[in-house]
């Protein structure tokens, strides 16, 4: 079972996508996880990203579908594997299937988590992290006993960049520009199954088990 999750920052794919690992027993491969492995690893592959990554420069797309292809050749991808978060345009999809999908398809089932932009935005901007200890709060769904500061050290907790409003908007603007046309890239393939990502996490979990199932049928 080769399964790609989609959806915008904030949507709940780390969350679905552990539900996922452990349903099907498959591995969980995220792109930006095989880039940090890959230089810390000192591959071939990882010397060749941390070059662009050390001019803040993005990672060709050739590279990170390299990696990927390495990876799915494992063991332990022999029976499937879940991608998170890629690939995030139609060509990476397209380039994806042609160095992946040499004896078959590179991704069969294609989940998209769909959430309501502002939905999303006090999911992400409510959250605080702890400059100290590293623990993390929300402040309507996780907020600290003292307004503001850690539980477990005492610490002022803090907005991360990536968590402001501005910023938000700004990677979610870029997800809807590049993921609109992959969407339709694979509703055509009719691999294309669209969850409700704004209900519980429980629920978007049956969803997304029967949107699956419901293609191996």
């Amino acid at each position: 079972m080769k399964i790609a999750l989609l959806g915008p920052p904030g949507s709940g794919k780390g969350t679905q996508g552990a539900m996922l690992r452990e349903s099907f027993s498959i591995p969980h491969i995220s792109s930006g996880d095989l880039l940090r492995a890959a230089v810390e690893a000192g591959s071939e592959l990882g010397d060749q990203a941390k070059g662009y990554m050390d001019k803040g420069q993005l990672v060709p797309s050739e590279l990170v579908i390299g990696m990927i292809r390495e990876r799915v050749a494992e063991n332990d991808c022999t029976g499937g594997y879940l991608l998170d978060g890629f690939p995030r345009t139609v060509e990476q999809a397209e380039k994806l299937e042609s160095m992946v999908g040499a004896n078959g398809h590179a991704v069969d089932h294609v989940v998209a988590l769909e959430v309501e932009e502002d939905k999303v935005v006090e999911r992400l901007s409510g959250r605080r992290s702890c400059p100290e200890c590293g623990r993390l709060y929300h402040v309507s769904f996780q907020p600290p006993r003292s307004d503001g500061i850690c539980d477990d050290c005492g610490a002022e907790l803090m907005i991360r960049d990536d968590d402001r409003e501005e910023t938000i908007r700004k990677r979610l603007e870029v997800y809807r520009r590049q993921t609109a046309p992959l969407l339709d890239f694979y509703e055509k393939a009719a691999i294309l199954r669209i969850v409700d990502g704004d209900a519980a996490p429980a629920e978007v979990a049956e969803q997304v088990l029967a949107a699956v199932r419901e293609e191996d049928d």
